[in-house]
């Protein structure tokens, strides 16, 4: 599956270190004018801070005309001018724990070993762009994330959580049963790359309440006392903010040698090299409301 959403269709191609990574947009109305410098804003804080250092400037290739949609599919690439394919020679035939690698081998029979392909935190950068325009199709909407994390040790890596506040969804948006909005965040949250968890409201601590600490009590005008459903009841908004928080594990490529499965079966020992990360979770809070956006925008429209 490379595609998200049905009313606003997303389908994104392009590997860590291939030639580039973009996205075909289906189902944006006709007729918006596009803020780039908006959408800019929302890359350069996916890259603040990035060990690779790419340009990502977009190149729009159809669904456009001076900056306004046309209602036909909206098409862009971003190219990869900072990869390095030839970093990974080492690991064509071996497969890093905690990685991807050997998922996708055991399911395709073939893999591109290349900082993990598909599988990188790199095709986040399209989702960012679409993510981007969905929110400017939902101007009453606002996003809002915050991070919550402690500092790596210097040879090690960690992972953190994001919070997500949504303000602005009325009341009624989502379906019921299988439908469910907080569903869909929970489906969308979890694409994400090194997503692990993910919980409304009061989350698991709800778990520990008693029913009458549970329930948010109403005020006469239907907004509640508490917020502990994270403002989805039912699958269904119910016009409070809409709170979540998303759980990141940590990089799993880490500064130290690590065992290796080789795909003949035995384990090497082997520093994995490369660009990464060790603490990620400043640039995944803009991925975060990419993906918000993009499952709004979905029952929105």
């Amino acid at each position: 599956m490379n595609s998200y959403g049905d009313r606003f269709r997303v389908t994104t191609y392009g590997e860590s270190h291939g030639p580039a990574v973009g996205a075909v947009i289906d189902g944006c109305p006709a007729g918006v004018m596009l803020d780039m410098p908006a959408i800019d804003g929302w890359l350069e804080r996916r890259r603040y801070g990035a060990p690779r250092h790419e340009r990502d400037e977009v190149e729009w290739l159809s669904g456009m005309k001076d900056g306004v949609t046309l209602g036909t599919p909206l098409a862009f690439l971003i190219r990869n001018h900072n990869a390095q394919p030839e970093a990974y020679n080492h690991l064509e035939h071996l497969f890093r724990p905690g990685h991807a690698d050997y998922t996708y081998y055991m399911k395709y029979g073939v893999r591109d070993h290349r900082g993990g392909g598909r599988s990188s935190a790199r095709e986040t950068v399209a989702r960012v762009v679409a993510g981007a325009i969905a929110a400017q199709l939902m101007p009453e909407v606002t996003i809002d994330t915050a991070t919550e994390c402690v500092e790596p040790p210097v040879d090690d890596t960690c992972g953190g959580v994001v919070q997500c506040r949504i303000e602005g969804v009325t009341a009624g948006v989502g379906e019921p049963l299988f439908g469910k909005l907080n569903a869909a965040l929970a489906s969308a949250m979890m694409t994400i790359p090194s997503a692990i968890g993910f919980e409304m409201g009061a989350g698991f601590a709800a778990s520990r309440m008693t029913g009458s600490q549970y329930i948010d009590r109403w005020r006469a005008d239907g907004t509640t006392l508490t917020n502990h459903c994270g403002g989805i009841q039912g699958g269904i908004s119910n016009g409070m903010p809409i709170e979540f928080r998303v759980a990141f594990h940590p990089v799993v490529s880490i500064p130290q040698p690590v065992e290796c499965l080789h795909e003949q079966g035995r384990l090497e020992t082997v520093s994995i090299g490369g660009r990464h990360d060790r603490y990620h979770l400043q640039r995944a809070t803009v991925v975060v409301e990419a993906m918000t956006a993009l499952c709004l925008i979905n029952y929105m429209l």
